[in-house]
């Protein structure tokens, strides 16, 4: 049983908050907005994967960096952590690039 994984997910949510917070792109431009859809992104990634589960699609991996932990059958405890993080790193990007194309075309936000 290994923390690795669990702490390399925490880690990258912490510099994606850091990049957030920097250039005010999602939690620290309207933090009640983002956490709503935060959650909504994360809460429709874990239905899929139980669905996946739960159809025989989708399966836990063994690996030595992982916890062992399981939240469900095939559902490690790093998954929702994972899922945040994608759901984050998603919605900084796209609001770091629509600042980038607004400047670019001179809108100011």
């Amino acid at each position: 049983m290994s923390v690795l994984y669990l702490a390399a997910l925490l880690l990258v949510i912490g510099c994606m908050a850091l990049i957030d917070h920097r250039y005010r792109l999602f939690f620290w431009r309207d933090a009640r907005r983002a956490a709503i859809v935060l959650v909504a992104g994360v809460v429709f990634f874990l239905v899929w994967d139980l669905f996946g589960i739960g159809l025989g699609i989708f399966f836990r991996g063994e690996t030595a960096i992982m916890t062992g932990i399981l939240l469900a059958p095939e559902l490690p405890l790093e998954e929702p952590l994972f899922l945040a993080f994608l759901c984050y790193l998603t919605m900084v990007l796209i609001t770091g690039i629509e600042r980038v194309l607004s400047k670019r075309a001179g809108v100011r936000r």
